[in-house]
């Protein structure tokens, strides 16, 4: 266990700063959002390395507000389900805007619920993790954590490429193809790459990486089977709900619920087109 005091302060502090330093000094930058804003140079997108600070904060604050109320918020059903929701509603909401800055962004609640209720629900009813939050937040925020990413990563990768592309789009759609098939001939390969980062953490585990929920059993006293065994479930569980996660906002994509508002020309060749 890393023991908490000035030196643990000082070293995180100083891997903030040069991780932001490093973003700085090498421009690294997301993109607006908007057509064409996938991958932008240095004066033409946000920076990294004030996200990168703004986040390292943001978990100092919100780790520390967590460490306190976490022990409340377990001692009753009511005030587990409200943290929960409370979980699900910051990534809905941190997933739909990373997505699109208009307000089809609401849309990225679905492929995260479909992706984490099932697992959780199977959970629950096996009586695999009981209704205490000392079990039940830790395991769904995992869940609810991976469908995030998997959401972000699958619905940028996806409007990006139809951006990019949409030449291809108006010729199927000329071609006689409807509108969501147009599109979904061009999406799917950019979001299904979403899934790469969760695939090859699976296939590198124990040969590459020891994830946390291995180390931490272990150093919570399980005897590494018992370690695997979670690990193993996590890493699964995880699996599911990011293929889930990625197949649905896919699928929103390509029926134009989530979406980003396009040039006049181009929103009225969609209209035309639907």
């Amino acid at each position: 266990m890393l023991p908490v005091g000035p030196a643990l302060g000082v070293l995180l502090a100083a891997l903030l700063l040069a991780a932001a330093t490093v973003g700085a000094l090498a421009h690294l930058t997301h993109g607006t959002g908007r057509p064409g804003g996938g991958a932008r140079s240095a004066g033409g997108g946000q920076g990294h390395a004030r996200a990168v600070l703004s986040a390292g904060l943001r978990a100092v604050v919100q780790l520390a507000a967590v460490s306190l109320l976490i022990g409340w918020v377990v001692r009753a059903v009511p005030l587990l389900l409200t943290f929960i929701a409370v979980m699900f509603a910051v990534a809905v909401r941190t997933a739909g805007r990373r997505v699109t800055p208009n307000r089809s962004w609401w849309w990225a609640a679905v492929p995260i619920v479909a992706g984490v209720l099932p697992v959780v629900a199977a959970l629950l009813l096996t009586g695999l993790v009981p209704v205490r939050g000392i079990i039940l937040i830790p395991v769904t925020g995992i869940l609810i954590g991976g469908a995030l990413t998997a959401t972000v990563l699958g619905g940028r990768r996806a409007l990006d490429e139809l951006e990019a592309r949409w030449g291809e789009v108006e010729a199927g759609l000329a071609l006689g193809l409807p509108p969501r098939d147009a599109r979904l001939e061009i999406a799917r390969p950019a979001a299904s790459d979403a899934l790469l980062p969760g695939l090859d953490q699976t296939r590198t585990v124990g040969l590459v990486t020891l994830p946390g929920a291995f180390v931490g059993m272990l150093l919570g006293g399980a005897s590494p089977v018992q370690a695997g065994a979670v690990q193993l479930f996590v890493l699964v569980a995880l699996m599911a709900v990011q293929v889930v996660a990625v197949a649905v906002v896919l699928e929103l994509v390509a029926g134009g619920r989530l979406h980003r508002d396009l040039d006049p020309d181009v929103s009225s060749t969609t209209a035309e087109g639907e």
